[in-house]
């Protein structure tokens, strides 16, 4: 499930106990704050009462509670799994694979980092024939290596203007895509599309 903020939500270590990280309804980007969701916690009539929630915050794989009235949640369908070794992105929808793919990633210098993400961002760029492509999915995680990038060196999956490099460890930590290829990605991966890369 992805947990989307309504005005404003606050992420706490324990429901109700320590907060630490509050996020607008828009992120810097303007695009909706997503979370990914892990669990819930209900009470004692079943309604949820906390959301457990994966948030795009560094270091990756930051976890945190949020109240169930500060978002609104719906499933998700999609999923993405990335394995750096062999350069392949799988995209599943309902748990069938509909797409298989050879991907660009991270050189060895600024390398792809490995773990559990979801997409919490999806970008159109000005310009089509950019090195972003046609689209950039952002997703909840950063380079281990990049902490001198504006907004911290997010990581996305995103289109090219150098097909040659896919297949390739070129890349800065993002996933590079054939443009057709991300097209198709784009249209498939709603906010909060989990997305596992593994090495």
């Amino acid at each position: 499930m992805a947990a989307v903020v309504r005005t404003r939500a606050t992420a706490y270590r324990r429901p109700g106990r320590r907060p630490f990280a509050s996020f607008a309804r828009l992120n810097q980007n303007e695009y909706p704050n997503v979370f990914r969701v892990l669990a819930t916690v209900r009470r004692s009539n079943c309604r949820p009462a906390w959301y457990r929630v994966q948030l795009p915050l560094k270091p990756n794989g930051v976890e945190g509670f949020v109240r169930a009235g500060a978002v609104r949640v719906g499933s998700v369908r999609s999923r993405i799994v990335i394995d750096v070794s062999s350069r392949r992105l799988v995209l599943f929808r309902r748990g069938r694979v509909v797409l298989r793919t050879t991907v660009a990633v991270g050189s060895s210098a600024t390398p792809t980092p490995t773990g559990s993400f979801y997409v919490n961002q999806r970008l159109v760029p000005t310009d089509p024939s950019g090195p972003y492509g046609p689209g950039a999915i952002g997703i909840s995680a950063f380079s281990n290596v990049l902490t001198g990038w504006a907004q911290g060196g997010p990581i996305a999956i995103h289109g090219t203007n150098e097909p040659w490099s896919i297949g390739h460890p070129v890349s800065n930590g993002c996933i590079r895509v054939r443009n057709p290829v991300l097209r198709r990605l784009f249209a498939a991966t709603p906010a909060g599309t989990p997305v596992k890369i593994r090495s």
